[in-house]
């Protein structure tokens, strides 16, 4: 039945092509030449764009989401170094400075990226995270706290860890648990919990 349906379907698509082409090439007498070059570097371009062009959207995007974090790096520098400079300020323009070191509640997506972006790029495996988000009213940072189960070997995580930290500087460290399947496994699973402080 299967074999028969194919055979249909075959000598259907065969019969339609039969039909096309002797459309296509009166179509394309009718064009001239200066048309079979527009539609020729039509085709070119199409193959350029998907041979060339859109491979590095990807690449793009890294460089871009990376620029973006060194911009916010050189953020909290810059207001870090308003403060270090010797300049008098009264305790509320200190106070500023200091909540103007935190990314705003909003940025937690792109902190979250830049958590596994360092994970990828330390070789450790970071599954499944918790995360929620702590908003107390009086306060003027709001707390988003979370639970990174990390896999990998001791090199690997202390990278991780060291690499975490400089790339999320408003992101503290609460606690760490460390589990091995047995002792003779270089395999650690860790699960560190941390908490991204966000000014409101």
């Amino acid at each position: 039945m299967d074999r028969n349906f194919l055979n249909w379907n075959t000598e259907t698509a065969q019969a339609r092509l039969n039909q096309l082409l002797p459309q296509l090439r009166w179509n394309l007498g009718r064009i001239g030449s200066i048309g079979k070059i527009g539609l020729g570097l039509m085709v070119a371009t199409l193959i350029y764009l998907f041979s060339a062009v859109l491979p590095h959207d990807a690449e793009l995007e890294k460089l871009k989401t990376r620029a973006d974090t060194l911009q916010a790096q050189l953020a909290s520098i810059q207001t870090g170094s308003l403060a270090e400079s010797g300049i008098k300020m009264s305790g509320d323009q200190a106070l500023q400075v200091f909540y103007d070191f935190f990314p705003a509640i909003d940025s937690s997506p792109f902190w979250i990226r830049e958590l596994t972006r360092v994970a990828k790029e330390k070789n450790v495996e970071l599954s499944s995270s918790d995360y929620r988000l702590i908003n107390e009213a009086d306060a003027r940072l709001a707390r988003y706290e979370m639970i990174l189960p990390v896999r990998g070997n001791y090199k690997q995580i202390r990278a991780f860890i060291a690499a975490a930290l400089e790339a999320v500087p408003a992101m503290a460290i609460s606690a760490v648990a460390v589990r091995r399947e047995n002792v003779t496994s270089e395999i650690l699973e860790v699960r560190l919990e941390a908490n991204l402080y966000l000014n409101k």
